[in-house]
């Protein structure tokens, strides 16, 4: 489908600067293939009038388990070892393959609904947030969880080769890519860390990990190993590959330098880190020291919520008052995170509005009282936006939203199923 967007204001950005302006833009084949004019003969299946709206690159969530959405508040107010471990996974054995795909259904729907366009998931359950993705329209990038102690323990082994088996079988759908994810350090041993590191290898996947998220990891890391989780990483190869790293909280010196010299990308979770008493990750000297720093909400069950704008707003100010500087973290380094920097981490071309990059797109109805008057939009993203104005998206040149209604999946379904899941797990 060919599309016109014709005088909408728009936030053309790049590494550095940002510019709002009144513009058309033009989609062809998935791709924006014009800005203010295009070269040659359009034909517009769609025109969409921008007046009173904003046109943004769609977010970019780097680190989600939409299966978990089904866990959304009930298991609040814990610390992160009574949430995980007495409330979270014992619920987790209760789910079958088939309420995972409801319930990344569901993430999928809260996403697209807030902006989101594509989104990295840890899952465990084979299939299910490929399926969902794809009925939903949205671009993912997907990685099993992988846990065990070495490389013949039969879970371990299964656990890895279902994740291969994804790949191979969902590897040629244009919308999804995917990664190898060890879960942890804590649930991953020596010897099986360094098998998924050989098979990230020999199929040419990156790795996306949760690390340093706690205090204790790091104490018992430098118990067990006599270095940081990033040291003791970072000693078996692991940042050789491409490296996505959820959390990051909790880092020594030495640890900003490994992430420089490897080039990580680090995801923040603010909402989930707080929620759980985890601390703030140092975003503030992660983007001095040069740190591809992204955005990211974690799972509904620590977060309550996959809005990117309500992590972008925490971002933006935690660090200010951490810091005590109201310039540390600014509202164009947020919002940056949250598109340029996290299509970088993920290897997708989005996250600009910019010739021949895909047409990853969120509208934002700018009628409505908190985005007026016009005065920065950036500032209005990050500190004003709460995702209830995004009135339609385009992901991959497909509408999937348009005046707030989804164009492929049924809502009602999906809820109705949903609470019949939260019932049985209860």
């Amino acid at each position: 489908m060919n599309i016109k967007l014709e005088n909408i204001l728009a936030v053309i950005s790049d590494e550095d600067n940002y510019e709002i302006r009144e513009t058309s833009i033009f989609i062809k084949d998935g791709i924006i293939a014009g800005i203010d004019d295009f070269d040659g003969v359009f034909e517009a299946d769609k025109v969409i009038d921008g007046k009173n709206k904003l046109v943004i690159p769609g977010l970019i969530n780097c680190h989600t388990h939409t299966y978990m959405s089904v866990f959304r508040n009930i298991a609040d107010d814990l610390s992160f070892d009574e949430w995980l471990f007495k409330n979270i996974m014992p619920r987790e054995d209760k789910l079958s393959s088939e309420d995972a795909y409801w319930g990344a259904l569901l993430s999928c729907i809260e996403m697209i609904k807030t902006g989101t366009t594509c989104f990295l998931d840890m899952h465990m359950f084979k299939n299910q947030t490929a399926k969902a993705t794809v009925d939903s329209g949205m671009r993912a990038v997907i990685s099993r969880g992988l846990s065990g102690e070495n490389r013949s323990e039969d879970g371990a082994v299964r656990r890895i080769n279902e994740a291969l088996e994804e790949f191979e079988e969902w590897k040629n759908e244009k919308k999804l890519s995917f990664m190898l994810a060890p879960h942890a350090i804590y649930t991953c041993g020596t010897d099986y860390i360094k098998f998924i590191i050989d098979k990230a290898k020999e199929y040419n996947l990156p790795l996306h990990t949760h690390l340093s998220e706690t205090r204790y990891e790091v104490s018992e890391s430098e118990k067990n190993y006599g270095m940081t989780p990033v040291q003791y990483l970072d000693s078996l190869g692991f940042f050789e590959l491409n490296t996505v790293a959820a959390h990051c909280v909790h880092l020594k010196d030495s640890d900003f330098k490994i992430f420089k010299k490897k080039n990580v990308n680090v995801v923040l979770n603010p909402k989930s880190n707080m929620k759980l008493g985890n601390g703030f990750a140092p975003v503030y000297r992660m983007i001095n020291e040069g740190i591809n720093v992204c955005m990211g909400t974690d799972s509904a069950a620590s977060n309550n919520s996959l809005n990117l704008f309500s992590d972008m707003n925490c971002t933006a100010l935690i660090h200010k008052a951490v810091n005590e500087n109201p310039k540390a973290v600014t509202a164009f380094e947020v919002f940056k995170a949250a598109t340029i920097n996290g299509a970088k981490a993920l290897g997708i071309n989005s996250g600009q509005i910019k010739e021949g990059k895909a047409a990853d797109l969120a509208i934002l109805d700018l009628n409505c009282p908190q985005m007026r008057p016009k005065n920065n939009i950036i500032a209005a993203l990050s500190y004003s936006a709460n995702g209830s104005e995004v009135d339609t998206v385009i992901i991959d040149g497909e509408i999937v939203m348009e005046n707030r209604k989804l164009l492929n999946v049924d809502e009602n379904e999906v809820y109705e199923s949903v609470e019949k899941i939260a019932e049985k797990i209860k």
